[in-house]
């Protein structure tokens, strides 16, 4: 029988692998100077392709890509390859390389997170760069290169937007909450049942922002932001950013999100595991999105099968 979801509370909530490293051994100073690095230089890249009419191809999955998002990543993996051969990468366009080491240490690439928004010339799309060690996101960074805005976590600091440390603002009531997707038709079947009960208790839903919503919502300019089928690439660098700015980023269940790049090395030619994603800058409202989502009860009924 699946768990009575009315009793989940903020207590419930568990906490993130990011959070309980907060006390622990800090991050190399010479890896967030690397993350800073790749964001100038597919900013510089992604500035000069910006709203000139560049070719747009399909992927296999029908979402458009440019010569900007290869070029970009290309950048920052010779980067991180100059500068830490041992390092793995892994990016949207060209997939994983471990390097030369045992896979502890890896770059998580987007180029350019909201291409849609980057080819019709609206500037809140961005750049996401995270690093991740032993599968725990440690390192986040958001740059958005034509509004030249760059969020920056670090596990055990405080969030900054362009060096000013930020922080989260506080609704506890979900009737109060301004929240973001970044659209609606990222949603189908019992993801758009369970989304839609968010949707209709939140005071206003918002949609458009890409990665950029989750800066607005670390800077304390919304409340929430609940989203579905994202890859690695798509919400890693966001939970430093987040958890640094005082908020709480899950999955649908309150999962802390992670990701073992082993596992999925041993998978040659795998599709990386969609996610769905919520963020929340106050613990309580978080827990009342929990409750709307009702996921636990979901994910235990799609494994039997029923609908």
């Amino acid at each position: 029988m699946a768990a009575d979801s009315s009793h989940i509370s903020a207590a419930s909530v568990q906490s993130s692998p990011l959070a309980d490293q907060a006390a622990g051994p800090s991050v190399p100073p010479e890896f967030v100077e690397l993350a800073h690095t790749l964001a100038d230089a597919a900013g510089e890249i992604t500035r000069r392709y910006f709203r000139t009419g560049i070719n747009v191809e399909s992927k296999a999955d029908a979402s458009p890509v440019t010569q900007a998002d290869r070029a970009a990543e290309a950048a920052m993996r010779a980067l991180i390859h100059q500068h830490f051969p041992h390092h793995g990468v892994f990016g949207e366009e060209a997939g994983l390389e471990l390097g030369a080491g045992s896979g502890e240490n890896v770059w998580v690439l987007d180029p350019i997170d909201g291409t849609k928004s980057f080819i019709t010339g609206k500037p809140l799309f961005g750049t996401l760069i995270a690093l991740v060690h032993r599968g725990v996101p440690v390192v986040g960074v958001i740059d958005q290169p034509v509004l030249r805005e760059r969020w920056l976590g670090v596990a055990g600091t405080a969030t900054t937007l362009n060096g000013t440390p930020i922080r989260a603002r506080p609704c506890d009531d979900i009737a109060d909450a301004y929240m973001y997707s970044t659209t609606p038709h990222m949603f189908e079947g019992r993801t758009e049942e369970a989304w839609l009960r968010v949707r209709d208790a939140v005071r206003l839903p918002l949609y458009g922002c890409d990665c950029y919503a989750y800066g607005l919502l670390a800077a304390g300019h919304c409340d929430l932001v609940v989203e579905a089928d994202l890859k690695p690439y798509d919400y890693l660098a966001l939970v430093p950013v987040i958890e640094g700015a005082g908020g709480f980023i899950t999955d649908w269940a309150g999962a802390p999100l992670t990701w073992d790049a082993l596992e999925y090395a041993q998978e040659p030619g795998a599709v990386p595991t969609s996610h769905e994603v919520v963020a929340a800058g106050d613990r309580g409202v978080l827990a009342q999105v929990l409750e709307k989502l009702d996921w636990k009860d979901q994910e235990q009924h799609g494994m039997m099968g029923l609908s």
